[in-house]
């Protein structure tokens, strides 16, 4: 083929450094705003973002050429300055999560990303990462999972 054709969705999660609430409620919605951005400044598209002051989602659509580790450095590296520049002390957690999607559950996935304020009425994050490791079959050390 002469040209590539990817369909690469990853829904990715990312704490706060210990998993704190360092980000505050009034900037999340500009906090999603600003990843969708950075996704345009460097050629990958975030499809949805959403979180709480302790963890962020992203639904982005991996370019063929970029690794889901870069795509987060980036995505972590440019949004960590920006908090910074809004005065918060401010750190990502050094891992993430990142799990495929089929093009069938898209939608389905923004969503629950949309949403993800009042999901976390009735479940923690760490029930949520947990869940999610669970639910893909991703192993995991329970005694290291957060570090």
């Amino acid at each position: 083929m002469a040209h590539k054709y990817p369909n690469l969705l990853v829904h990715c999660v990312f704490s706060t450094k210990g998993r704190r609430n360092l980000i505050p409620a009034t900037k999340i919605p500009h906090l999603r705003q600003y990843l969708y951005g950075i996704g345009r400044n460097h050629r990958l598209p975030v499809l949805s973002a959403g979180g709480t002051p302790n963890h962020f989602h992203v639904l982005v659509s991996l370019p063929s050429d970029v690794s889901v580790a870069d795509a987060l450095r980036v995505l972590k590296a440019n949004s960590s300055r920006w908090l910074r520049e809004q005065g918060i002390d401010f750190a990502w957690q050094e891992g993430y999560g990142a799990f495929s999607v089929s093009a069938s559950q898209k939608e389905l996935v923004q969503k629950y990303i949309e949403a993800q304020p009042e999901h976390h009425r009735r479940r923690s994050f760490e029930a949520e990462f947990v869940g999610m490791l669970h639910k893909t079959g991703v192993s995991y050390d329970p005694e290291d999972v957060f570090g």
